[in-house]
């Protein structure tokens, strides 16, 4: 039994979850702490107390770390992370010292898909799909012939940073145009506020909900207004949709994968991003006929995604 039960642990800007995971892909059990993303020492000591904690009460054998950065070719080092203090970080071995458990580090994105793949929204597909995370940017895994796709320095699949517009909007990357920047959370918001602020009546819902401040509009707020029937909410789920749809199409011809799987926490918002999205998707590929292509469906595992993704990817 304690050979099927392992440790997951998603590490993201605000949160350390962890949870025992069996070989069927369901949470047992969970712990968390808040993350102090500027201390590093700090974060490896909430990562070992999770572990810990967890191991305390149940019989595990292995540990996955998803974690929000670059990680090496080797599952082992964090050599870089956005939100975090992380820089060339050998977060595997530090955390193993501590826990006496064999761990491995891998990137969110990558535990994500493996989840929808092995228990979630691709759970039906023989060897092959894609994760697009919608949330304040673009998260991605690729799964193709039955294994993520790592590339030969462990940092493939960044979809989000794939250019979309030419000299376009600057991103945190360093680059010009990135889809992140037109298809994200962030982006939903954005265009929100853009007209709220241009036109105050035609956005009178959204600054009503915000208190009077374009500033305040948040992605729930544009979430709640458009479930309402808001015309400028619609309009920006419309918007990043339409921006989606088209980087979906483009992964088609690409990889061809059997499923298309669309999280992150902007899919709350179900059909407002997913109708846009798939009308975008199919007009982009309306050439191809009457050829095959993959479904474009909303994760279903939600935000135990990373715990159980990281668990399963140890257990292997």
């Amino acid at each position: 039994m304690s050979e099927a039960l392992t440790i997951g642990v998603d590490i993201g800007g605000t949160k350390v979850l962890g949870g025992v995971v069996d070989a069927a892909g369901e949470v047992l059990a969970q712990a968390r702490r808040d993350t102090p993303a500027d201390d590093v020492s700090k974060t490896l000591d909430f990562i070992v107390e999770v572990v810990q904690e967890l191991a305390a009460e149940h019989p595990v054998s292995a540990v996955g770390i998803g974690a929000a950065g670059w990680i090496d070719a080797s599952r082992s080092r964090v050599l870089f992370a956005p939100n975090l203090a992380w820089r060339d970080e050998p977060l595997r071995d530090k955390v193993a010292e501590r826990v006496d458990l064999p761990v491995i580090v891998e990137n969110d994105g990558n535990v994500a898909a493996w989840a929808e793949f092995r228990f979630g929204a691709a759970r039906a597909a023989r060897d092959s799909m894609v994760l697009v995370t919608v949330g304040t940017g673009i998260g991605s895994g690729i799964v193709l012939g039955g294994g993520l796709v790592r590339g030969a320095h462990g940092i493939a699949a960044e979809i989000g940073h794939m250019r979309a517009m030419p000299g376009g909007r600057h991103c945190g990357c360093g680059r010009q145009g990135c889809i992140e920047q037109y298809a994200s959370g962030s982006a939903l918001v954005r265009y929100a506020r853009d007209v709220a602020m241009q036109d105050p009546a035609a956005g009178a819902h959204l600054l009503d909900l915000a208190g009077g401040t374009v500033e305040a509009i948040n992605g729930p707020m544009v979430t709640r207004a458009a479930r309402d029937g808001d015309p400028v909410a619609m309009a920006a789920f419309t918007e990043i949709g339409t921006w989606l749809g088209g980087c979906l199409a483009d992964l088609v011809q690409i990889l061809d994968p059997e499923v298309l799987v669309v999280g992150g926490g902007v899919i709350d918002a179900g059909e407002l991003l997913l109708g846009p999205t798939r009308d975008a998707f199919a007009e982009q590929l309306a050439a191809r006929g009457t050829l095959p292509v993959a479904d474009v469906v909303g994760a279903s595992m939600g935000n135990v995604a990373g715990v159980v993704g990281a668990a399963d990817l140890a257990r292997r």
